[in-house]
């Protein structure tokens, strides 16, 4: 059964951000919400906790997890930044958005894309896993809230309770999101591709769709 925390979404209680962060440290898989949608959560490079995560999305072992990142400076150590990239990234963050990118030494082996080495990483605009990550002092090895045969992700916990406290062992109910995913944006080449569009704007960014 998942413990369940209710957190204000703009001014969220310190003690049960302390306790989400103490499950996280101890190997919980969490929920926790995002300015896209809820999402999945874990300690970064837990791998006991990350196949849990894969077994929840029903996730092959060639889908990346993606970084959830508190700013730029948590980025840069994880992943490669140049100066065209950083000023797309300052102009983007925080916000919804995952922006592939060339992985660092620094990023655990399994989390970057076996052949490509590069990694999803993103800094979500949300009181909430802002504060979480601040506590952390790291970032979350995430994914996309979305349970199996659902067509779209987990805007409300509440909803599907039932089916959480059977997958998760913390929920941090921060009351509703939204339901459209992160707009992804691929780095690594020499312009910037557009791979998903989500819930961020890309317009006016003359961006190349994949």
């Amino acid at each position: 059964m998942a413990e369940w925390l209710e957190l204000h979404p703009v001014d969220p209680q310190r003690r049960w951000l302390m306790r989400a962060v103490e499950r996280v440290r101890a190997g919980a898989v969490i929920a926790y919400p995002t300015d896209s949608c809820y999402a999945l959560g874990c300690q970064l490079g837990d791998k006991d906790a990350a196949e849990r995560i894969r077994t929840i999305r029903r996730f092959d072992r060639n889908h990346l997890f993606t970084l959830v990142c508190r700013d730029l400076a948590e980025i840069s150590t994880y992943a490669r930044v140049d100066n065209r990239q950083y000023r797309l990234l300052k102009t983007l963050t925080p916000g919804p958005y995952t922006f592939v990118l060339e992985a660092t030494r620094e990023l655990p082996r399994r989390l970057a894309h076996e052949k490509r080495k590069t990694i999803g990483i993103r800094v979500p605009d949300h009181r909430v896993t802002q504060a979480l990550l601040e506590l952390l002092d790291e970032p979350l090895m995430s994914c996309t809230l979305q349970l199996p045969d659902e067509e779209h992700p987990v805007s409300d916990p509440k909803h599907c309770r039932r089916e959480l406290d059977h997958l998760v062992d913390l929920v941090l109910d921060g009351g509703v999101c939204g339901l459209v995913p992160t707009t992804v944006i691929d780095l690594t080449g020499d312009v910037p591709v557009l791979v998903r569009q989500g819930r961020g704007d890309v317009s006016g960014l003359g961006l190349e769709p994949v």
